[in-house]
């Protein structure tokens, strides 16, 4: 594919009881969203139909048996099944939630294909996608696995960065996950990301302790000076810009986190808090470590205000930004690499 060429964007549409739908549909009703990259709603016509209706929107949906029959310029949709679905906005359903399975199944084959450049999933109910055939706690897990990479939630915005060395791990259970390997690991695939998927050739990144003020010398926890500190020494000693372990209850008050490119958090909460209440509607989860762009916006089902009207489409349009930028850079980064004499033009 020639750089100026329209990104295909294959769109899951999650929980379709919750806002999915909706944003997918006010994020494509905005012409200039089109004009930037060719959408591919892997669902059904019959049931986009029924979201179309009831948000009595005027976007027009052209219906497809496979993405090879894709037109440009479209709003496309793959017709994954042909049933009608019965939706109930605001319910969690068993039902719903293998819909949105069959949505993501279809997305990621077309990834894997090459049938879609980029996939931006809208949100799922991760409790009622599960069965014996799924098992996954969520969108990153899954990917992980049928892309054969080894995943990191990012969460990313225009000035914040954040990855996690844990994500979906109870709370309890969330140290005891933090070893040298994992450090190391997504320490890397952190550095990897920053450089080839955003152009910053020697990033600088911060990591946030494990326990309350980094351990206090072993008073809250020896984690930090037995795991975190030792490891973080050995990756600076190889020459990479990696600061910490930072306390993490004045990070981001204080600006710290400004002078950083990344910052890692030890776990879930500690990561997304900050994040979501500095970039909360603009926010991206990128999946970083994979040899393929997903993102999806930074919120959940909403099924408080589903079927409404009400919500905000902004961080689901920019999760469709992020990936495009995403796959550009990639396509410049591969090529100066294997091109290490030429210089990209200023």
């Amino acid at each position: 594919m020639k750089k100026e060429e329209k990104v295909i964007v294959g769109i899951s549409v999650g929980d379709l009881n919750g806002i999915g739908p909706e944003i997918i549909i006010k994020t494509y009703e905005d012409t200039r969203v089109l004009e930037l990259n060719t959408p591919v709603i892997f669902a059904s016509g019959k049931t986009m139909q029924f979201f179309k209706n009831h948000f009595k929107s005027k976007i027009n949906f052209f219906n497809i048996d496979s993405p090879d029959k894709l037109a440009h310029g479209k709003v496309n949709v793959v017709n994954v099944w042909k049933e009608p679905v019965k939706i109930e906005f605001g319910k969690e359903d068993p039902k719903i939630g293998q819909y949105a399975i069959k949505s993501l199944e279809a997305a990621t084959n077309a990834l894997k294909d090459g049938k879609i450049d980029v996939l931006v999933t809208a949100p799922i109910n991760k409790h009622n996608i599960q069965s014996d055939k799924f098992n996954f706690p969520g969108h990153t897990d899954y990917l992980a696995k049928a892309l054969n990479g080894k995943s990191l939630m990012f969460m990313v915005s225009e000035n914040l960065r954040v990855g996690l060395l844990t994500d979906h791990v109870p709370l309890k259970d969330a140290a005891n996950h933090i070893t040298e390997e994992l450090i190391q690991e997504k320490i890397a695939t952190v550095i990897t990301a920053l450089k080839q998927d955003f152009g910053i050739s020697k990033p600088k990144i911060a990591v946030l302790a494990i326990n309350p003020h980094a351990g206090d010398n072993g008073v809250i926890g020896n984690e930090d000076d037995k795991v975190l500190k030792p490891t973080l020494e050995k990756i600076k000693s190889d020459g990479h810009l990696v600061y910490g372990p930072y306390s993490a209850d004045s990070f981001f008050g204080s600006s710290t986190y400004t002078k950083f490119d990344a910052i890692i958090a030890s776990y879930h909460d500690q990561g997304l808090i900050p994040f979501k209440t500095i970039a909360f509607g603009q926010g991206v989860n990128y999946t970083a470590g994979l040899h393929k762009v997903r993102t999806s916006p930074d919120h959940g089902t909403a099924y408080e205000i589903a079927g409404k009207g009400e919500a905000d489409e902004g961080s689901f349009k920019q999760a469709i930004y992020t990936a495009i930028k995403i796959y550009r850079k990639r396509l410049d980064f591969n090529h100066y690499s294997k091109n290490p004499l030429k210089k990209a033009s200023k």
